[in-house]
């Protein structure tokens, strides 16, 4: 199979997974008035899932090292998250908190480093360290700005939040300097 029908084959098990998981809300909202998404939420998550899964398998197509495989899904997964949670509930306070708008500052870090580096593993490793930083940075902003009280959020709540994609950000960031020592390895030895 070459690869335009591999990849073909791809998007359509990644378009018909994304309309099987928007199909739990659209389930949800037929039994309870819990789950209340609007026409622009489904077109905005729909987006957002097949943009996330198109960009793995675009990056991922000629990528021959699961170690760099597996970073890019990390840190893709990463930012997904970032954005979901941070638009459904809000990662400081509620989701109409300003100080929230920040967080699209770590995604805008990750895309523009991203496309500079071209997705090179050793421009990645710089990239994540600095959007790692920069997610600590807004905690650390949110904390001694007294963000931590306006309801829910805690400082406990915004150090555990924030250090988890911290965590998230260092450990892609890593293997992608694990995938990069592991390409010039394998160039050496040719």
């Amino acid at each position: 199979m070459n690869t335009e029908q591999h990849l073909s084959k791809h998007l359509l098990y990644l378009t018909v997974g994304t309309a099987v998981i928007l199909l739990i809300p659209f389930t949800a909202m037929q039994f309870t008035s819990e789950v209340m998404w609007t026409l622009s939420d489904f077109i905005f998550a729909g987006i957002l899932i097949l943009g996330t899964g198109y960009t793995y398998l675009l990056v991922t197509r000629k990528s021959g090292s699961s170690a760099y495989r597996a970073a890019i899904g990390l840190a893709l997964g990463t930012g997904f998250v970032l954005i979901w949670s941070n638009l459904a509930v809000g990662i400081i306070g509620s989701e109409d908190n300003p100080i929230n708008v920040w967080y699209f500052g770590v995604i805008a870090i990750g895309i523009i480093g991203s496309v500079i580096s071209r997705f090179k593993a050793e421009g990645m490793v710089i990239t994540l360290f600095v959007a790692a930083f920069a997610q600590a940075l807004i905690a650390a902003i949110a904390i001694f700005g007294g963000y931590y009280q306006s309801p829910p959020s805690s400082v406990l709540e915004i150090l555990g939040v924030n250090g988890f994609f911290v965590t998230l950000w260092i450990v892609s960031a890593l293997m992608f300097k694990y995938a990069a020592q592991k390409e010039a390895e394998d160039h050496q030895s040719e």
